[in-house]
């Protein structure tokens, strides 16, 4: 099992995605979640006018680098709107990316609307799969669907644990429509991760690594938090998960304690909190494959 980390780790430390997969090299990762977050924050890399000339140079900078980028995530948005064409169609451009860079699989959020039962919130959202997927099965590229983080808001209804993550996979009923597990969300829920991601089973094509304290989705180092890593590795032992490991930490550790800094800018500190998860994630690999 290969450690990799999300490229958004060094946004706003460098100013391009170039760098930021060089960044992460230099800390230890040789594979990436290449972020079209970024992208679709500066409307620039894959939603410039020459998009395929910048996937092609993208290419030729990780071979050169030596980062294989092993997944990605979509830009975040509003899927159920009304008139959400264009975010649709910025979606699907970051599919036809993948395509073009040999990226295996993409997550793209679920969508939720206040009102709607949960019924019609998984009607909604095979709708809205069902229009990606026929882009994606022209480039084999796996659409992956995550469990969210804990949300309480009366009227509003959203997937955020195992049992109902697998309902929405059954309700899209597609080869090409999976899953991706968030440990941090996770431990948000009173279920155990060992039982959810067993319940996930093959689902389960990627990982989210992420800690916090329980109650607030707080993107942290494994051990900064309350995450259970022995439950998390006990369930994927149980499903015989080969994926990546790949860590979601951006924020490494409770900035909350210090709200007058900003340290995940400053390079220098971030190079040093990427080696250390570096190591952290050598161990729990190390410690799974035992």
């Amino acid at each position: 099992m290969n450690l990799a980390t999300t490229t958004y780790d060094f946004f706003g430390c460098v100013p391009t995605q170039f760098e930021m997969i060089e960044c992460l090299k230099k800390s230890g990762f040789s594979y990436a979640d290449y972020s079209f977050e970024i992208d679709y924050k500066n409307r620039d890399g894959v939603y410039s006018a020459d998009w395929k000339d910048y996937v092609k140079k993208l290419n030729e900078h990780c071979d050169k680098t030596g980062v294989k980028i092993a997944q990605s995530h979509s830009p975040m948005g509003k899927p159920l709107e009304p008139n959400n064409d264009d975010f649709i169609n910025d979606t699907i451009r970051c599919i036809e990316a993948c395509g073009e860079l040999g990226i295996p699989n993409i997550v793209v959020h679920s969508g939720y609307l206040p009102g709607y039962s949960k019924k019609e919130t998984l009607a909604k959202n095979k709708i809205f799969y069902e229009k990606l997927l026929c882009v994606a099965e022209k480039y084999g590229v796996e659409i992956l669907v995550e469990n969210f983080n804990k949300m309480c808001v009366e009227g509003l209804y959203w997937i955020d644990n195992a049992t109902d993550l697998l309902e929405m996979i059954e309700c899209v009923n597609h080869p090409l429509f999976q899953a991706v597990w968030d440990t941090g969300h996770a431990n948000m829920q009173p279920m155990t991760q060992e039982d959810e991601i067993t319940l996930l089973g093959s689902h389960i094509k990627a990982l989210h690594i992420q800690d916090n304290d329980g109650n607030l989705d707080q993107h942290l180092c494994p051990f900064f938090g309350t995450l259970d890593m022995d439950s998390v590795l006990k369930g994927l032992k149980n499903i015989g998960y080969d994926g990546f490991f790949t860590f979601e930490a951006t924020a490494f550790f409770n900035q909350k304690a210090h709200p007058n800094t900003n340290f995940t800018k400053d390079l220098e500190y971030r190079f040093a909190a990427e080696k250390l998860m570096h190591k952290i994630g050598e161990s729990i690999v190390a410690s799974y494959l035992k």
